[in-house]
């Protein structure tokens, strides 16, 4: 009977690691199903080395080999023990599915069970090959155990490089571009970059330089030094880094090659229309889903205005238009204010939802046609500057340059909104209305004014849109664009004028980038909100108060108040201090 006792417990010791193997084959396979493996293999990682395809199933293979280390409790030999068992079960998923391949034609019911996927598995060997995927997500997944084990002063120089040589792989050709334009930097760039994914050199470089900078970084101790300078000091320091910042910022577009300008520039649009969604709903708490109406308004205004086809009106300059635009958008700000200020939580959502559709209808409708052009939109609408074909200014640049300049203006507008007395109204008004209109905040105008302000970021949004397209069409109108504004606000960080801009280079930079796998896009841009919303739900940036609220607990020492509160005072007196 103990010998028994004994094998069940050995037994189910190795269950979290069985489990965890069963997880990555159902990852692995439903990779291999949806074709991701086969679509992503003609995009190299290292070239001539490891295919895009072959580096998702590896990091499958990673994952639940470092998940299964975490988990052991036994030592770090058992743990590595459980993470090749893991990685070597999901690696035996995707045998089966090449040696069933080769029996039986999966295709009329798996579409992408083809040769161009069993290739990929095998390495191009095929069944002869089908041994492949268990040697090597086993060797991933003792590759997951081992970062997991290793002591935590190896553990972040080997992750570090891991994700360096990610980055760069993916992000070559972007900075390849620049650098063959450059006589002195030309060599280097074919030394290390292929047109698509760097060379072997160059992967071996990137980890050399990451490990380098790591040790570096250990031995000088900038960032503490830093950190443990006066402030005097530490404000000099800042001066540089913003001029920096700054030249860099305006150089970006001229650096990178046109389309990569266009993509900053759609990024920066979606930066200013996420400072005024950050008003309503990052400071005001109010989720606004129609918030591409207020878009809609700005961009046909400027349409209407400027416009030299049949529907232009008025033919103004760009800059005489936008006032314009601005002011139409927070009057439709405050026609939809009105009417649901006394709407909360999920009705608001749906409320504001249902205004977005109905602009978005009526804008491709044919009781509007004579006016909007209805599904053929407004076309076509002059740049904001006339220049010459050959002028720097041509093209993307001159909209990227224009957005920037708005959207210093609008983050120094919402940064003193944010400080202001009406700004902590707001923020009042979200953590608890009764409580805010019990200490005298006036609901109604102060929502009202929340999204106003919101509809005028919007608005100058897509005025800004409508020039840089050079039409406006009602199929831009879509729910969409107000997800992704709000997505912005929440994984940046609600609140925070930094995290608006890490979360557009994130949501829309980086999916713009790989227009070649947009059938995936939302695949990704989805398990990417999941993840944040378990690791990191105050977002990447968050402010300081979204901060101390998502932490508070950890903060706070067993039997104490947590961070905020006071034992003698009630938990809403920050609100006090908020309003008064």
């Amino acid at each position: 009977m103990t010998a028994l006792a004994a094998t069940a417990s050995g037994w189910s010791g190795w269950l979290p690691a069985i489990r965890l193997g069963l997880l990555g084959a159902a990852i692995a396979l439903y990779l291999c199903f949806i074709g991701i493996v086969a679509i992503f293999d003609p995009r190299p990682l290292i070239q001539g080395v490891i295919s895009l395809g072959q580096v998702a199933l590896i990091l499958t293979g990673i994952g639940v080999g470092y998940l299964t280390a975490r988990r052991a409790a036994d030592g770090p030999l058992r743990a590595m023990i459980g993470a090749t068992i893991a990685g070597t079960i999901a690696g035996a998923a995707l045998t089966g599915f090449v040696l069933l391949g080769a029996v039986i034609d999966l295709r009329g019911v798996i579409l992408h069970a083809s040769p161009v996927t069993y290739g990929v598995l095998t390495f191009g060997l095929d069944t002869p090959g089908a041994w492949i995927p268990i040697v090597l997500l086993g060797a991933a997944g003792a590759v997951g155990g081992a970062v997991e084990v290793l002591p935590t002063r190896f553990q972040r120089p080997v992750i570090s490089s891991l994700m360096a040589l990610l980055v760069i792989g993916l992000f070559a050709g972007v900075i390849r571009s620049p650098m063959l334009a450059n006589p002195l930097t030309d060599p280097i760039a074919r030394l290390l970059f292929a047109s698509d994914g760097v060379t072997p050199l160059g992967a071996v470089a990137t980890v050399v330089a990451v490990l380098g900078g790591q040790a570096l970084n250990r031995r000088l101790a900038i960032p503490q030094r830093v950190r443990e300078l006066p402030a005097e000091r530490r404000q000099r320091l800042t001066l540089p880094a913003i001029i920096v910042g700054v030249l860099f910022v305006l150089w970006l577009p001229q650096g990178v090659g046109s389309f990569f300008a266009q993509v900053v520039a759609v990024v920066t649009l979606y930066v200013l229309m996420a400072f005024g969604l950050n008003i309503t709903l990052g400071l005001a708490g109010l989720l606004d889903l129609g918030f591409v109406a207020f878009f809609a308004v700005g961009a046909y205004t400027v349409g209407l205005l400027t416009g030299s086809g049949d529907y232009g009106i008025a033919h103004w300059p760009f800059w005489a238009a936008v006032p314009v635009a601005v002011i139409l958008a927070m009057a439709f700000g405050a026609f939809l204010g009105l009417p649901i200020l006394g709407i909360r939580g999920d009705y608001l959502a749906i409320a504001t939802l249902g205004f977005g559709e109905i602009v978005r209808i009526l804008a491709g409708s044919d009781l509007l046609k004579p006016w909007l052009g209805g599904p053929r939109g407004i076309y076509p609408i002059p740049k904001p500057i006339e220049v010459t074909p050959d002028s720097f200014l041509a093209g993307p640049l001159q909209i990227y340059y224009i957005a920037l300049a708005f959207a210093a203006v609008v983050a120094f507008v919402a940064v003193r909104l944010r400080d202001s007395r009406l700004g902590r109204a707001w923020v009042a008004i979200r953590e608890d209305e009764d409580v805010a209109e019990a200490l005298g905040v006036n609901l109604v105008q102060t929502k009202l004014l929340a999204y106003m302000l919101g509809a005028a970021f919007a608005g100058l949004g897509g005025a800004i849109f409508s020039t840089l397209l050079g039409a406006i069409i009602s199929s831009s109108i879509t729910v969409f664009v107000s997800i992704n504004v709000a997505a912005i606000i929440i994984v940046g960080g609600m609140g925070s004028i930094p995290g608006v801009v890490v979360g557009s280079i994130f949501l829309i930079g980086i999916p713009e980038l790989f227009r070649e796998f947009s059938e995936y896009r939302y695949l990704f841009y989805g398990v990417a909100l999941i993840a944040m919303m378990i690791y990191r739900p105050e977002g990447i940036l968050p402010s300081r108060i979204t901060r101390r609220e998502f932490h508070a607990s950890d903060e706070a020492e067993p039997g104490e108040p947590a961070e905020g509160q006071s034992t003698d005072e009630p938990t809403s007196q920050p609100a006090t201090g908020m309003v008064t």
